[in-house]
Protein backbone atom coordinates (compact mmCIF):
# COMPACT_ATOMS: atom_id res chain seq x y z
CA UNK A 1 0.00 0.00 0.00
CA UNK A 2 1.25 3.45 -0.94
CA UNK A 3 1.49 5.96 1.94
CA UNK A 4 1.98 9.19 -0.01
CA UNK A 5 -1.12 10.44 -1.78
CA UNK A 6 0.65 12.95 -4.00
CA UNK A 7 3.06 10.42 -5.48
CA UNK A 8 0.26 7.86 -5.73
CA UNK A 9 -2.31 9.87 -7.66
CA UNK A 10 -1.96 10.08 -11.43
CA UNK A 11 -0.76 13.37 -12.84
CA UNK A 12 -3.59 15.67 -13.99
CA UNK A 13 -2.37 15.40 -17.60
CA UNK A 14 -2.65 11.61 -17.46
CA UNK A 15 -6.08 11.77 -15.80
CA UNK A 16 -7.28 14.14 -18.55
CA UNK A 17 -6.20 11.69 -21.27
CA UNK A 18 -8.46 8.88 -20.05
CA UNK A 19 -11.11 8.19 -22.66
CA UNK A 20 -14.34 6.26 -22.93
CA UNK A 21 -17.44 5.85 -25.13
CA UNK A 22 -19.30 9.10 -25.86
CA UNK A 23 -16.93 11.02 -23.56
CA UNK A 24 -17.47 14.25 -25.47
CA UNK A 25 -20.71 14.46 -23.47
CA UNK A 26 -20.52 11.79 -20.75
CA UNK A 27 -17.48 12.68 -18.65
CA UNK A 28 -17.71 9.68 -16.35
CA UNK A 29 -19.85 6.80 -15.13
CA UNK A 30 -20.08 5.78 -11.48
CA UNK A 31 -21.75 2.98 -9.54
CA UNK A 32 -21.72 3.22 -5.75
CA UNK A 33 -22.82 0.63 -3.17
CA UNK A 34 -23.72 1.37 0.45
CA UNK A 35 -23.04 -1.41 2.96
CA UNK A 36 -22.93 -1.80 6.74
CA UNK A 37 -21.32 -4.41 8.95
CA UNK A 38 -23.13 -6.44 11.57
CA UNK A 39 -22.09 -5.78 15.16
CA UNK A 40 -21.23 -2.10 14.69
CA UNK A 41 -23.52 0.90 15.14
CA UNK A 42 -24.05 3.09 12.07
CA UNK A 43 -21.28 5.75 11.92
CA UNK A 44 -23.66 8.60 12.74
CA UNK A 45 -24.74 6.87 15.97
CA UNK A 46 -21.42 5.32 16.99
CA UNK A 47 -19.08 6.72 19.62
CA UNK A 48 -15.60 7.74 18.47
CA UNK A 49 -14.03 4.62 19.97
CA UNK A 50 -16.58 2.44 18.12
CA UNK A 51 -15.87 4.18 14.82
CA UNK A 52 -12.13 3.70 15.27
CA UNK A 53 -12.62 -0.02 15.98
CA UNK A 54 -14.93 -0.40 12.99
CA UNK A 55 -12.40 1.39 10.78
CA UNK A 56 -9.63 -1.00 11.84
CA UNK A 57 -11.71 -4.07 11.00
CA UNK A 58 -13.23 -2.78 7.75
CA UNK A 59 -10.13 -1.10 6.33
CA UNK A 60 -8.03 -4.21 6.96
CA UNK A 61 -10.56 -6.30 5.02
CA UNK A 62 -10.57 -3.82 2.12
CA UNK A 63 -6.76 -3.46 2.08
CA UNK A 64 -6.34 -7.23 1.64
CA UNK A 65 -8.61 -7.49 -1.38
CA UNK A 66 -6.63 -8.48 -4.52
CA UNK A 67 -7.98 -5.38 -6.35
CA UNK A 68 -6.48 -3.09 -3.69
CA UNK A 69 -3.02 -4.61 -3.15
CA UNK A 70 -1.21 -1.75 -4.91
CA UNK A 71 -3.65 0.92 -3.80
CA UNK A 72 -3.62 3.83 -1.36
CA UNK A 73 -5.12 3.44 2.10
CA UNK A 74 -5.30 6.02 4.87
CA UNK A 75 -7.26 7.30 7.86
CA UNK A 76 -8.94 10.62 7.22
CA UNK A 77 -7.24 12.24 10.22
CA UNK A 78 -3.84 11.58 8.60
CA UNK A 79 -4.73 13.46 5.41
CA UNK A 80 -4.27 17.21 5.05
CA UNK A 81 -7.16 19.48 4.14
CA UNK A 82 -5.68 19.94 0.66
CA UNK A 83 -5.28 16.17 0.19
CA UNK A 84 -8.93 15.65 1.06
CA UNK A 85 -10.08 18.39 -1.28
CA UNK A 86 -7.96 16.97 -4.13
CA UNK A 87 -9.73 13.63 -3.62
CA UNK A 88 -13.07 15.46 -3.82
CA UNK A 89 -12.02 17.27 -7.00
CA UNK A 90 -11.08 13.89 -8.48
CA UNK A 91 -14.48 12.51 -7.36
CA UNK A 92 -12.73 9.76 -5.35
CA UNK A 93 -14.45 10.76 -2.09
CA UNK A 94 -17.53 12.83 -1.25
CA UNK A 95 -17.49 16.33 0.21
CA UNK A 96 -19.08 14.86 3.34
CA UNK A 97 -16.28 12.33 3.73
CA UNK A 98 -13.66 15.06 3.34
CA UNK A 99 -15.02 16.60 6.55
CA UNK A 100 -14.38 13.38 8.51
CA UNK A 101 -11.47 12.81 10.89
CA UNK A 102 -10.50 10.03 13.30
CA UNK A 103 -12.58 6.91 12.84
CA UNK A 104 -13.01 7.32 9.08
CA UNK A 105 -10.76 6.26 6.21
CA UNK A 106 -10.49 5.63 2.49
CA UNK A 107 -8.90 3.17 0.06
CA UNK A 108 -8.29 3.73 -3.67
CA UNK A 109 -6.99 1.16 -6.15
CA UNK A 110 -3.91 1.72 -8.32
CA UNK A 111 -5.92 2.59 -11.43
CA UNK A 112 -8.11 5.08 -9.51
CA UNK A 113 -11.22 3.26 -10.77
CA UNK A 114 -12.25 1.77 -7.41
CA UNK A 115 -12.70 3.84 -4.28
CA UNK A 116 -13.91 2.83 -0.83
CA UNK A 117 -14.97 5.30 1.87
CA UNK A 118 -15.06 3.81 5.37
CA UNK A 119 -17.41 5.34 7.94
CA UNK A 120 -18.95 8.03 5.80
CA UNK A 121 -22.74 7.89 6.31
CA UNK A 122 -22.52 4.09 6.14
CA UNK A 123 -19.67 1.81 7.15
CA UNK A 124 -18.84 1.29 3.50
CA UNK A 125 -19.42 3.46 0.45
CA UNK A 126 -17.78 1.58 -2.42
CA UNK A 127 -17.68 3.10 -5.88
CA UNK A 128 -16.45 2.22 -9.34
CA UNK A 129 -15.52 5.03 -11.75
CA UNK A 130 -15.07 4.80 -15.52
CA UNK A 131 -14.49 7.48 -18.19
CA UNK A 132 -17.30 8.03 -20.69
CA UNK A 133 -20.52 6.01 -20.74
CA UNK A 134 -19.55 2.71 -19.10
CA UNK A 135 -22.27 2.12 -16.53
CA UNK A 136 -22.42 -1.63 -17.10
CA UNK A 137 -18.63 -1.95 -16.83
CA UNK A 138 -18.66 0.11 -13.64
CA UNK A 139 -21.42 -2.09 -12.22
CA UNK A 140 -19.55 -5.31 -12.99
CA UNK A 141 -16.37 -4.00 -11.33
CA UNK A 142 -18.07 -2.89 -8.11
CA UNK A 143 -20.17 -6.08 -8.00
CA UNK A 144 -16.96 -8.12 -8.02
CA UNK A 145 -15.47 -6.00 -5.24
CA UNK A 146 -18.68 -6.26 -3.20
CA UNK A 147 -18.80 -10.05 -3.61
CA UNK A 148 -15.15 -10.41 -2.55
CA UNK A 149 -15.64 -8.17 0.48
CA UNK A 150 -18.78 -10.00 1.59
CA UNK A 151 -16.68 -13.12 2.15
CA UNK A 152 -14.58 -11.14 4.65
CA UNK A 153 -17.22 -9.00 6.40
CA UNK A 154 -20.73 -9.90 7.66
CA UNK A 155 -22.92 -7.29 5.94
CA UNK A 156 -26.11 -6.11 7.63
CA UNK A 157 -28.84 -7.70 5.50
CA UNK A 158 -32.57 -8.30 5.91
CA UNK A 159 -34.36 -10.99 3.87
CA UNK A 160 -37.34 -8.62 3.70
CA UNK A 161 -35.65 -5.27 3.02
CA UNK A 162 -32.25 -6.16 1.58
CA UNK A 163 -29.05 -4.35 2.62
CA UNK A 164 -29.61 -2.10 5.64
CA UNK A 165 -28.34 1.47 5.41
CA UNK A 166 -28.20 4.62 7.53
CA UNK A 167 -30.53 6.47 5.16
CA UNK A 168 -33.85 4.77 4.23
CA UNK A 169 -33.52 5.86 0.57
CA UNK A 170 -30.52 3.52 0.21
CA UNK A 171 -32.17 0.42 1.73
CA UNK A 172 -32.50 -2.58 -0.57
CA UNK A 173 -29.79 -2.84 -3.16
CA UNK A 174 -27.87 0.11 -1.67
CA UNK A 175 -26.92 1.10 -5.21
CA UNK A 176 -26.49 4.59 -6.62
CA UNK A 177 -25.83 4.67 -10.37
CA UNK A 178 -24.80 7.99 -11.89
CA UNK A 179 -23.33 9.60 -14.98
CA UNK A 180 -21.65 13.00 -15.24
CA UNK A 181 -22.78 14.86 -18.36
CA UNK A 182 -21.48 17.99 -20.05
CA UNK A 183 -24.57 19.79 -21.39
CA UNK A 184 -23.59 23.28 -22.64
CA UNK A 185 -25.85 22.99 -25.72
CA UNK A 186 -28.97 22.49 -23.61
CA UNK A 187 -27.94 25.32 -21.28
CA UNK A 188 -27.29 27.77 -24.14
CA UNK A 189 -30.56 26.75 -25.82
CA UNK A 190 -32.36 27.29 -22.48
CA UNK A 191 -33.73 23.76 -22.58
CA UNK A 192 -31.85 22.20 -19.66
CA UNK A 193 -34.52 22.88 -17.01
CA UNK A 194 -37.13 21.23 -19.21
CA UNK A 195 -34.92 18.15 -19.57
CA UNK A 196 -34.22 18.04 -15.83
CA UNK A 197 -37.95 18.14 -15.05
CA UNK A 198 -38.59 15.28 -17.49
CA UNK A 199 -35.80 13.22 -15.90
CA UNK A 200 -37.14 13.92 -12.40
CA UNK A 201 -40.56 12.60 -13.44
CA UNK A 202 -38.86 9.30 -14.30
CA UNK A 203 -37.73 8.95 -10.70
CA UNK A 204 -34.15 10.07 -11.35
CA UNK A 205 -32.25 12.93 -9.75
CA UNK A 206 -30.16 15.59 -11.51
CA UNK A 207 -27.53 17.30 -9.38
CA UNK A 208 -24.46 19.49 -9.74
CA UNK A 209 -20.77 18.74 -10.18
CA UNK A 210 -20.18 17.35 -6.69
CA UNK A 211 -23.56 15.70 -6.12
CA UNK A 212 -26.41 16.59 -3.82
CA UNK A 213 -26.71 20.25 -2.91
CA UNK A 214 -24.11 21.49 -5.40
CA UNK A 215 -24.48 23.66 -8.48
CA UNK A 216 -23.85 22.65 -12.08
CA UNK A 217 -20.47 24.31 -12.52
CA UNK A 218 -19.11 24.18 -16.04
CA UNK A 219 -22.51 23.02 -17.37
CA UNK A 220 -21.81 19.63 -15.79
CA UNK A 221 -24.78 17.70 -14.42
CA UNK A 222 -24.92 14.42 -12.53
CA UNK A 223 -27.93 12.18 -13.21
CA UNK A 224 -28.61 9.25 -10.85
CA UNK A 225 -31.28 6.91 -9.54
CA UNK A 226 -33.18 7.97 -6.41
CA UNK A 227 -34.71 4.70 -5.20
CA UNK A 228 -32.80 1.52 -4.41
CA UNK A 229 -35.70 -0.70 -3.34
CA UNK A 230 -38.02 -2.62 -5.66
CA UNK A 231 -35.66 -2.98 -8.65
CA UNK A 232 -32.62 -5.17 -9.19
CA UNK A 233 -29.22 -3.59 -9.67
CA UNK A 234 -29.19 -4.62 -13.34
CA UNK A 235 -32.61 -3.03 -13.90
CA UNK A 236 -31.46 0.23 -12.31
CA UNK A 237 -28.29 0.31 -14.43
CA UNK A 238 -30.29 -0.42 -17.59
CA UNK A 239 -32.90 2.24 -16.84
CA UNK A 240 -30.31 4.91 -16.18
CA UNK A 241 -28.38 3.93 -19.33
CA UNK A 242 -31.49 4.48 -21.46
CA UNK A 243 -32.15 7.90 -19.91
CA UNK A 244 -28.53 8.97 -20.37
CA UNK A 245 -28.69 8.00 -24.04
CA UNK A 246 -31.81 10.15 -24.41
CA UNK A 247 -30.06 13.09 -22.70
CA UNK A 248 -27.09 12.70 -25.05
CA UNK A 249 -29.46 12.83 -28.02
CA UNK A 250 -31.11 15.98 -26.65
CA UNK A 251 -27.71 17.63 -26.16
CA UNK A 252 -26.58 16.76 -29.70
CA UNK A 253 -29.85 18.08 -31.11
CA UNK A 254 -29.48 21.31 -29.12
CA UNK A 255 -25.96 21.80 -30.48
CA UNK A 256 -27.13 21.12 -34.02
CA UNK A 257 -30.00 23.58 -33.68
CA UNK A 258 -27.67 26.29 -32.34
CA UNK A 259 -25.30 25.65 -35.26
CA UNK A 260 -28.11 25.99 -37.79
CA UNK A 261 -30.10 28.84 -36.27
CA UNK A 262 -27.64 30.90 -34.18
CA UNK A 263 -24.09 30.16 -35.39
CA UNK A 264 -22.83 33.70 -34.74
CA UNK A 265 -24.23 33.74 -31.23
CA UNK A 266 -22.66 30.35 -30.51
CA UNK A 267 -19.31 31.41 -31.92
CA UNK A 268 -19.50 34.63 -29.90
CA UNK A 269 -19.98 32.72 -26.64
CA UNK A 270 -17.01 30.44 -27.38
CA UNK A 271 -14.78 33.23 -28.73
CA UNK A 272 -15.41 35.44 -25.71
CA UNK A 273 -14.75 32.53 -23.35
CA UNK A 274 -11.42 31.81 -25.02
CA UNK A 275 -10.56 35.51 -24.99
CA UNK A 276 -11.11 35.85 -21.24
CA UNK A 277 -9.32 32.60 -20.38
CA UNK A 278 -6.26 33.46 -22.46
CA UNK A 279 -6.01 37.10 -21.39
CA UNK A 280 -7.39 37.52 -17.86
CA UNK A 281 -5.10 38.48 -14.97
CA UNK A 282 -7.49 37.30 -12.25
CA UNK A 283 -10.18 34.65 -12.55
CA UNK A 284 -12.23 32.67 -10.02
CA UNK A 285 -12.59 28.91 -10.05
CA UNK A 286 -16.30 29.19 -10.88
CA UNK A 287 -15.74 31.54 -13.83
CA UNK A 288 -12.88 29.43 -15.14
CA UNK A 289 -15.02 26.26 -15.02
CA UNK A 290 -17.90 27.91 -16.86
CA UNK A 291 -15.65 29.41 -19.55
CA UNK A 292 -13.66 26.19 -20.01
CA UNK A 293 -17.00 24.45 -20.57
CA UNK A 294 -17.67 26.72 -23.55
CA UNK A 295 -14.16 26.22 -24.92
CA UNK A 296 -14.60 22.45 -24.59
CA UNK A 297 -17.83 22.79 -26.57
CA UNK A 298 -15.85 24.71 -29.18
CA UNK A 299 -13.42 21.81 -29.39
CA UNK A 300 -16.29 19.36 -29.93
CA UNK A 301 -17.50 21.58 -32.78
CA UNK A 302 -14.08 21.53 -34.48
CA UNK A 303 -13.28 25.15 -33.66
CA UNK A 304 -9.81 24.32 -32.31
CA UNK A 305 -8.32 22.12 -35.06
CA UNK A 306 -5.26 20.17 -33.99
CA UNK A 307 -5.76 20.81 -30.25
CA UNK A 308 -6.45 17.65 -28.17
CA UNK A 309 -9.48 17.82 -25.90
CA UNK A 310 -7.22 16.69 -23.04
CA UNK A 311 -5.69 20.20 -23.04
CA UNK A 312 -9.02 21.67 -21.89
CA UNK A 313 -9.92 18.74 -19.64
CA UNK A 314 -6.62 19.07 -17.79
CA UNK A 315 -7.21 22.79 -17.30
CA UNK A 316 -10.61 22.06 -15.76
CA UNK A 317 -8.84 19.90 -13.17
CA UNK A 318 -5.69 21.89 -12.37
CA UNK A 319 -7.50 25.22 -12.03
CA UNK A 320 -9.67 23.90 -9.19
CA UNK A 321 -8.68 25.29 -5.76
CA UNK A 322 -6.92 22.31 -4.15
CA UNK A 323 -5.02 21.27 -7.30
CA UNK A 324 -3.88 24.86 -7.77
CA UNK A 325 -2.84 25.16 -4.14
CA UNK A 326 -0.90 21.89 -4.25
CA UNK A 327 1.33 23.23 -7.04
CA UNK A 328 1.98 26.43 -5.09
CA UNK A 329 2.87 25.02 -1.66
CA UNK A 330 1.42 26.86 1.28
CA UNK A 331 -2.02 28.22 2.04
CA UNK A 332 -3.30 30.73 -0.51
CA UNK A 333 -6.12 33.21 -0.16
CA UNK A 334 -8.91 33.37 -2.73
CA UNK A 335 -7.45 36.45 -4.45
CA UNK A 336 -4.00 34.84 -4.67
CA UNK A 337 -5.54 31.72 -6.20
CA UNK A 338 -7.45 33.82 -8.74
CA UNK A 339 -4.23 35.50 -9.89
CA UNK A 340 -2.27 32.23 -10.05
CA UNK A 341 -5.14 30.56 -11.90
CA UNK A 342 -5.14 33.28 -14.55
CA UNK A 343 -1.33 33.05 -14.88
CA UNK A 344 -1.65 29.29 -15.43
CA UNK A 345 -4.40 29.68 -18.02
CA UNK A 346 -2.55 32.35 -19.99
CA UNK A 347 0.60 30.22 -20.03
CA UNK A 348 -1.18 27.02 -21.11
CA UNK A 349 -3.28 28.72 -23.78
CA UNK A 350 -0.62 30.99 -25.28
CA UNK A 351 0.11 28.57 -28.14
CA UNK A 352 -3.55 27.68 -28.78
CA UNK A 353 -4.90 29.58 -31.77
CA UNK A 354 -8.17 31.41 -31.31
CA UNK A 355 -11.32 29.51 -32.35
CA UNK A 356 -11.93 29.31 -36.09
CA UNK A 357 -15.47 30.21 -37.12
CA UNK A 358 -15.10 28.52 -40.51
CA UNK A 359 -14.71 25.17 -38.73
CA UNK A 360 -18.05 25.57 -36.98
CA UNK A 361 -19.57 22.30 -38.16
CA UNK A 362 -21.14 19.43 -36.23
CA UNK A 363 -18.95 16.38 -35.49
CA UNK A 364 -18.68 14.32 -38.66
CA UNK A 365 -18.39 10.90 -37.06
CA UNK A 366 -21.49 8.81 -36.47
CA UNK A 367 -19.68 7.57 -33.35
CA UNK A 368 -20.50 10.86 -31.69
CA UNK A 369 -24.15 9.87 -31.51
CA UNK A 370 -25.58 7.16 -29.25
CA UNK A 371 -26.70 3.99 -31.00
CA UNK A 372 -29.40 2.88 -28.61
CA UNK A 373 -29.30 1.49 -25.10
CA UNK A 374 -25.91 0.61 -23.72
Amino acid sequence: MSRDLQTFLSKPADAARRTGPLDHIVLSSRVRLARNVQGFAFPGWAKKSERIRALEVIRSAVDHLPAMTEGFSESMDNLTGIDKQILVERHLISREHAAKGAGSGMVVDRAETLSVMVNEEDHLRMQSLRPGLQLKEAWRAIDELDTALETRLPFAFSPEYGYLTACPTNVGTGIRVSAMLHLPGLVLAELVNQIIQSVNKLGLAVRGLYGEGTEALGNIFQVSNQMTLGETEVEIVERLSKVVHQMIEHELNARQKLLEEKPKVLHNHIGRAFGVLSNAYSISSKEAMNLLSLVRLGHDLNMFPGVPRAVFDELQLITQPAHLQRVHAGKLGAEERDVLRSDLLRERLKDVARPVAAQLTPPASDASRPSGAE
